[in-house]
């Protein structure tokens, strides 16, 4: 999605709803750029090679942060002064530093965990059991990434400002890319595992049937072997799957959005500290991290003896488990919503946005919870099931297709914000930039 298409279609929308997009849209990129790096590292370029290319793009948001230019002047949200609006230049550089973090990072995102995946024999029963491990793991520590993120950075951009924020995240990524680019020679490039034919889709075996009235030079791209039309099938085969966590992940967009709005508005006070709103997310990254060693070291071991399988659940069986926590966290935070709207009427504070309602910050834990478990184990349960039916040479596109399930959830998010208001208008919208007076 293009910043000038977003800017026409969130025009007349609340500039609550028209953030909220802005992110959800900017996460949706980042994760579709996943199958692009996904399908330059497998036909082009190789990881390594893709990586070191595609890592960098942060550097702009930092110039963007230390030019006083090329954003707004900062606005204080119980200021009674109006905000002063972001110029079409400053929403133009903010756009394109978005949009290349997302390509930056789009591509590591799709080859990364297919190098841990790769270390494993799958065909033995307990490689295959040490491969679970291994996503669990993966998964936890980069979410003790995002813990960093939600805390010490915030804190940090709150305190010393965005651009040191940000400038931290740059000269990460440097050394990382150094670090990671320091075992290039390790890497040795693998024969395609040899596929036996499918009676399905058998429409596609055409491509690997040559045409005698065509004298021109056989290629890849006028004929293909048996084992990349298998390979296709076996793509096709995980679509229904592909498409049952798409609705997960509009969920988990709304945590990181209007959950987040709805903070702005609670008394966020543990005694004389105050929380900022952005940090609350510190629970469901909490969530994230409890879940997974508590799944490995006590779940698994039960599972185990139950289903009678290596792993404990399967990959199917641990998505289902995070999409029903996902209906429990959406019917937690309506019910939170509910006592929200309560306490301001009942306080007088319908019409005063900028007030604090009092009402704890804390009673929105519960749905961070319940989404960051299921987050644990969707995302896991995603990323074994992709990686362990797809094609051998073909895991990074496999594991970018999973990313773009991130991408079309937040996607979805952004289209039904912009619906509901199109829907309600603009006399009383759900989504107005005052929470109080709507219907989230």
């Amino acid at each position: 999605m293009m910043p000038g298409t977003t800017r026409v279609a969130l025009s007349s929308v609340p500039s609550s709803a028209t953030s909220a997009t802005t992110v959800t849209n900017f996460l949706g990129t980042s994760f579709m750029l996943c199958l692009l790096g996904g399908f330059v590292a497998d036909t082009f370029l190789g990881r390594y090679l893709t990586i070191g290319i595609f890592a960098t793009g942060v550097t702009i948001l930092t110039i963007s942060t230390v030019i006083p230019s090329l954003r707004p002047p900062k606005c204080s949200r119980d200021s009674n002064t109006t905000c002063t609006p972001a110029t079409s230049k400053q929403l133009n550089v903010l756009y394109l530093a978005l949009y290349l973090t997302a390509l930056g990072t789009g591509d590591p995102k799709s080859s990364v965990s297919g190098f841990g995946s790769d270390q494993f024999d799958d065909s033995d029963p307990e490689e295959r059991s040490r491969m679970t491990n291994f996503f669990n793991w993966f998964f936890f520590f980069i979410k003790i990434g995002s813990l960093g993120s939600v805390t010490i950075l915030v804190y940090i951009q709150d305190n010393l400002g965005r651009e040191w924020g940000y400038g931290l995240c740059a000269c990460a990524i440097v050394i990382w890319l150094v670090v990671f680019l320091s075992a290039e020679g390790f890497n040795k490039k693998k024969k395609k595992h040899k596929l036996p034919h499918s009676k399905e889709f058998r429409f596609l075996d055409r491509a690997a049937i040559k045409n005698p009235s065509r004298p021109e030079p056989i290629n890849k791209w006028n004929l293909a072997t048996l084992t990349d039309v298998e390979e296709v099938k076996l793509v096709l085969r995980m679509l229904p799957i592909w498409a049952s966590t798409i609705i997960f992940w509009t969920v988990y967009a709304q945590m990181t959005t209007f959950s987040v709005s709805q903070a702005t508005t609670m008394d966020c006070h543990i005694g004389k500290f105050q929380i900022p709103p952005a940090s609350l997310t510190v629970f469901f990254v909490a969530s994230i991290l409890l879940t997974v060693p508590v799944y490995d070291r006590l779940i698994v071991p039960v599972s185990r003896k139950v289903v009678k399988t290596p792993q404990g659940l399967t990959p199917l069986q641990r998505i289902a488990v995070g999409l029903v926590l996902s209906i429990i966290a959406m019917i937690a935070a309506a019910l939170t919503e509910i006592k929200r709207l309560r306490t301001a009427n009942s306080h007088g504070l319908t019409d005063s946005p900028t007030s604090q309602i009092p009402l704890s910050v804390f009673w929105l834990v519960p749905q961070f919870l319940f989404v960051g478990a299921g987050e644990a184990f969707t995302y896991i349960g995603q990323l074994d099931f992709f990686l362990r039916e797809c094609p051998k040479g073909m895991k990074t596109i496999s594991t970018g297709l999973f990313f773009s399930t991130l991408s079309l959830g937040f996607f979805v998010s952004s289209l039904l914000v912009i619906i509901v208001h199109k829907v309600t208008g603009n006399k009383k919208p759900w989504l107005p930039d005052n929470l109080n007076q709507g219907r989230l």
